[in-house]
Parts: C-alpha cells; sequence; structure tokens
C-alpha cells in the first residue's frame, strides 16, 4: 500500500542528521544519500567538506525510519532484492520538501550527493517522469515538481546496472550532474556506468565524468573491512576537492 509523501517527510525529519556551516542563512542546503550499507565513516567527513563550502548539510538515512540493520541491508538492499533506486527516489524528494521548509535553509539553492545505491537513487530521481512519481516511489500525494530547487547532484561510484531507471531512459530533470567512477570497482563496475553516463550525456544531460582509474569501490571510506575496497587518502582528497568545486560553482 502506497504511503503517505507527508508521513516520509516527517520520517525524515526524525531520521536524519543537520550540520550547519557559521553564520546566519539562509544557506544552501546538501543532502548527502549513503550506499547500500548504511550511514558509513565517511558521511561525517563528506558533511564537513559541505559545511566548509557554506552550506548546510543534511546526513539522510535511508534506514533508520525502515528499521533496517547493516546486517539485513546487506543480503537484502545491496543484492538488489528490495528498496531499488527508483524507490528510494522518494526520500529525496521527502528531504528536499522538509529542507525547503526550513528557515536556516535556501529552497533555491539544493543539492544531493550520494554513494553507490546512493547515486542510483539520485540519478533514478532525476530520470522519473511525473507519471512514474507514485508507482516507483510506492507514496501519494507527492507534490507537482518535487526536485524544485535542486541545483545539481554529484554521485560517487553509482550503480547503474539493469535495474537503474537512469540506465534504461534518459534524465527528465535537467541539473548539472558531476559523477565519479572508479576503475578497479568490483561492485558496480566502470564499464557500465561509463557507457551509461554517456548515453545520458549524448541524450542531452549535463554530466561530467571523472574516471579515478586506480581506485576502488567504497575508496573515501577510512575503514570498510570490505574484500576488494581499498582507502586511497589522496584519491578522497581530490574526490572532495571536485565536490567542493562543484558546490562553488552551482550553490
Amino acid at each position: 500500500m502506497a504511503e503517505a509523501f507527508s508521513a516520509r517527510v516527517s520520517a525524515i525529519a526524525g531520521s536524519g542528521r543537520v550540520v550547519l556551516p557559521e553564520g546566519k542563512g539562509p544557506f544552501p542546503l546538501v543532502v548527502q544519500m549513503h550506499g547500500c550499507g548504511g550511514i558509513s565513516t565517511n558521511q561525517a567527513a563528506w558533511a564537513l567538506i559541505g559545511q566548509s563550502a557554506g552550506c548546510a548539510v543534511l546526513i539522510l538515512d535511508s534506514y533508520a525510519f525502515r528499521r533496517i540493520g547493516y546486517a539485513q541491508a546487506a543480503v537484502s538492499i545491496c543484492t538488489g532484492l528490495r528498496l531499488h533506486g527508483r524507490e528510494r527516489a522518494g526520500d529525496l524528494f521527502a528531504a528536499l520538501a522538509w529542507a525547503r521548509a526550513q528557515p536556516w535553509a535556501d529552497p533555491q539553492r539544493l543539492c544531493a550527493i550520494g554513494w553507490s545505491h546512493g547515486g542510483w537513487s539520485i540519478l533514478d530521481a532525476l530520470a522519473l517522469r511525473p507519471a512514474q512519481y507514485a508507482h516507483a516511489t510506492r507514496l501519494r500525494d507527492l507534490p507537482p515538481e518535487p526536485l524544485a530547487g535542486l541545483r545539481g547532484a554529484f554521485v560517487l561510484y553509482p550503480y547503474l546496472g539493469r535495474a537503474a531507471l537512469a540506465a534504461r531512459q534518459s534524465l527528465h530533470h535537467h541539473v548539472p550532474v558531476e559523477a565519479i567512477v572508479c576503475g578497479r570497482d568490483l561492485t558496480v563496475g566502470s564499464e557500465i556506468p561509463l557507457a551509461a553516463l554517456g548515453r545520458l550525456r549524448q541524450a542531452g544531460a549535463a554530466i561530467e565524468t571523472h574516471l579515478f582509474s586506480q581506485c576502488t569501490h567504497d575508496f573515501d571510506v577510512a575503514q570498510s573491512g570490505i574484500l576488494g575496497m581499498r582507502h586511497d587518502r589522496a584519491a578522497t582528497r581530490r574526490a572532495q576537492a571536485l565536490f567542493k568545486d562543484f558546490l562553488h560553482r552551482h550553490l
């Protein structure tokens, strides 16, 4: 059964963490969407990058209000059995709706950044047509323009395989997108996301792609502990510098 959009907005408000910069708002806002494993150690570090650029940051937790733990996420979400990107796009819609109502947030200067599953969700949100909103997100009574005020999206090692809506249709919402693809990514690969991003660019999307040829999935996570993933401090600094520049240019 479809959930009321207002209920999702309330759930997002109760489960996210907000980081504010110094000074008096309203501030531009960044919504962070974690990967399939949930909130990891990299989220706080990336929030500091947004904060240092003068932005408020909402670290969105898509699992807390769903009562999904790490083990459950690993066997059901990371494997693609549930909560596909097009459905989780509803979390981004709700986060932006909540943010637009906050006095410290500038409703016209919003940005989203996502890792892996979070990047998938952001790109699917950009690909969704209004006629697809309710069915894809399983939400009812959505606003007519759920991405109003969104000025750009930054995605790291996004999944863009067969289950990704953005891999099958062009983007409907045209905002600048910057993507990092990893050459040694054993989780989502590199050739498939590069090809999908290239198709989207050919279809008119404003996408800039950076290939980190020597990096693995989760290269920016200091203590991943997952086989096949290696932390790279230099690459992390480079990625964060790209993101900070992206924020300065688009917000």
